[in-house]
């Protein structure tokens, strides 16, 4: 699967029956509330798909997971035979997982890939379904955090300067297991 180059993002959509339908079949009352998730390969991305996942299901809310195709996307030297096919298998794993995770939660859902700026993407989607909320994760503190903040704009930051809907930023999950934390301490 290659995201479009520009323009309007590629989606894939998972319908959910409304458990209450209108005699006539339609659904009734006011349309389906929508959110919207940032989506990436990180863990802090893995932890807002499920906050943002567990939203929908409580609210019975459509959720829009927007995944920005980047240059972690593709393989590292253009050159290569099957670089193209390459990296298309890789925007195919990630959107395989969005579908395993979100396979495991009762909401409708829909996942777009798109090219271009990550807030412009998320800002595009949100608009177009007139989202309650968007849901992105945190790069975290420390040393690693700011690193990543001097290399790249955070994408939570530019979301609450260029629009004005609600924007839910999810922590990195801490674990609890004492095996599972010196795993994650680990270099």
């Amino acid at each position: 699967m290659t995201a479009p180059s520009g323009g309007a993002p590629e989606a894939v959509d998972h319908a959910v029956p409304d458990d209450t339908p209108a005699p006539d079949g339609k659904r009734s009352g006011p349309a389906r509330p929508c959110l919207v998730l940032g989506w990436d390969r990180t863990p802090a991305s893995r932890g807002a798909l499920v906050v943002a996942a567990d939203l929908a299901v409580r609210l019975g809310a459509h959720l829009h997971a927007v995944h920005v195709v980047d240059l972690n996307d593709y393989p590292v030297d253009p050159e290569l035979p099957g670089w193209e096919a390459e990296a298309d298998e890789t925007l195919s794993r990630e959107r395989h997982e969005v579908e395993t995770e979100l396979g495991q939660y009762r909401c409708a859902w829909t996942y777009h890939a798109a090219r271009g700026e990550p807030v412009s993407a998320l800002t595009g989607v949100a608009d177009a379904c007139d989202a309650l909320m968007i849901v992105v994760g945190t790069r975290g503190e420390g040393l690693s955090g700011w690193i990543q903040r001097l290399l790249t704009a955070s994408v939570s930051h530019g979301l609450i300067r260029r629009q004005g809907r609600p924007v839910l930023v999810v922590p990195r999950q801490r674990p609890t297991d004492p095996a599972a934390a010196a795993d994650a301490s680990a270099p």
